[in-house]
């Protein structure tokens, strides 16, 4: 076998190893727990409710992305919990959608058909929120699952799960409500601000979610 051949055949499996990790994610249901582990860690039983899959197939997820090295895992009593691997893969998520958002075809006939027309959903960066929480100017609501905000959340969020939504109705009239969720292809953040509207209160999304938030070295804050 020559040098060239070689070289070739080490190139070749190199770039396989580098396709691995696409492949991995080549699947929505795994694009989608990976977006769920950046909120926390959770149990297979945990993640197959949220996908709404069964627990066979949701492990057969989680076994693809763990071999690819993009989620651990740890035994909690008579349960496995997953999580992200590190920060890493969840710059990589943040990569994925932000190539798909500028360069896929029809994605924001995608995006629509879920989230709905964002044409009336206004978005505040996270330097604005900073500057307003600092002068006392909004309210904050953290509209993800329950467990979601104890194990994190912006400090000051109140918890508004996304099955409570009247609650809402019952905020602080004295301040404008900026909501956030899982990230910027969450939707309920929207369908907060978009009820607000309907009671004649001014609401912002903030402009992604807890992981970017954290990511970019955001204060957090762990409990109830």
């Amino acid at each position: 076998m020559t040098d060239t051949t070689t070289r070739r055949i080490a190139k070749d499996a190199l770039y396989d190893g580098f396709a691995t990790i696409g492949r991995a994610l080549a699947a929505g249901r795994r694009a989608e727990i990976v977006e769920l582990l950046a909120q926390g860690e959770r149990s297979v039983e945990q993640v197959a409710r949220e996908l709404d899959q069964s627990v066979a197939n949701t492990s057969h997820h989680l076994r693809t992305l763990a071999r690819a090295g993009l989620v651990g895992s740890q035994r909690s009593g008579t349960h496995v919990r997953y999580r992200l691997a590190s920060d890493d893969v969840l710059e990589l998520w943040a990569a994925v959608r932000r190539v798909a958002a500028a360069q896929l075809e029809g994605f924001d006939e995608l995006a629509t058909g879920y989230l709905g027309a964002r044409d009336e959903v206004e978005v505040v960066d996270r330097d604005e929120v900073l500057d307003r929480l600092a002068r006392g100017e909004v309210l904050l609501v953290d509209v993800r699952p329950v467990a979601e905000y104890a194990a994190g959340h912006l400090p000051g969020a109140i918890s508004v799960p996304p099955d409570r939504l009247e609650l809402l109705d019952d905020l602080p009239a004295d301040r404008d409500v900026v909501a956030y969720c899982r990230g910027p292809y969450c939707v309920y953040a929207d369908d907060a601000v978009r009820r607000l509207h309907r009671l004649g209160r001014r609401a912002m999304r903030l402009e992604d979610g807890l992981p970017e938030w954290r990511r970019a070295n955001g204060p957090i804050a762990v409990g109830g």
